[in-house]
């Protein structure tokens, strides 16, 4: 899956992936991250997700990093803010008060050039690589965001019946990626209404990643905490 993929899905309008409302377990499970207004919250291919006009009217600022220019060219402007554009080696950054967003291969985005942030929402990101691509992401996304703590959204249905993507990604997995440096723990798992493409059954789950303390043993696995399901 390369680039090409994901621009001709915005250039012929198929973005089937895109939310036409704030994501609800967002809503509510954000308190779980326990954020100062204030904090910055990185977004991974953010698109123009209406997720991040939630976190910027509940009083956060937010970076995001996005393949297709023309994804974010509708964003500022279904915020109604004109950006300015500015160039970062292979990456342009369409910068706004409180809203930072860095169009190109996530790959290229160095830690340095993202900036410090307090957390990490991850809702299309992960379930959008092929298996191949996923460990080198966990690795750099950690790596570029210093660790910061994790709002996870994944998908969990049979991958034999649909290629993807979305694709799924069971805790084992999110374990897998994660464990060794937080401590994860499942939030929340509902199904989705009507599954996927009105026929396929399917799951959307929500994982809390916390930074693990230095010396703390790793569990086997990810842990559940107290949700509704």
């Amino acid at each position: 899956m390369d680039a090409d993929f994901w621009h001709r899905k915005w250039a012929n309008d198929d973005i089937g992936f895109h939310e036409g409302a704030v994501n609800p377990l967002l809503v509510r499970h954000w308190p779980a991250m326990s954020l100062d207004e204030g904090a910055r919250v990185f977004l991974p291919l953010c698109g123009k997700t209406l997720d991040i006009h939630w976190l910027l009217a509940n009083g956060y600022r937010v970076a995001g990093a996005e393949l297709s220019r023309l994804a974010v060219n509708q964003l500022f402007a279904e915020l109604g803010v004109e950006p300015t554009v500015s160039r970062r080696g292979p990456v342009e950054r369409h910068g706004a008060p409180g809203l930072d967003i860095f169009v190109g291969d996530l790959f290229e985005v160095s830690a340095q050039m993202l900036g410090a942030v307090d957390a990490i929402y991850d809702r299309a990101a992960l379930v959008a690589l092929p298996e191949d691509m996923r460990q080198r992401y966990t690795a750099h996304l950690m790596k570029i965001a210093a660790g910061a703590p994790q709002l996870l959204v994944c998908f969990e249905y049979d991958q034999g019946l649909m290629a993807g993507p979305p694709f799924s990604i069971a805790g084992e997995e999110v374990g897998r990626h994660y464990r060794e440096a937080y401590e994860v723990t499942l939030l929340d798992r509902m199904d989705i209404p009507g599954g996927f493409k009105g026929r396929l059954p399917a799951q959307e789950a929500i994982w809390l990643l916390e930074r693990r303390a230095a010396g703390n043993s790793r569990p086997d696995g990810p842990r559940q905490g107290n949700r509704t399901m």
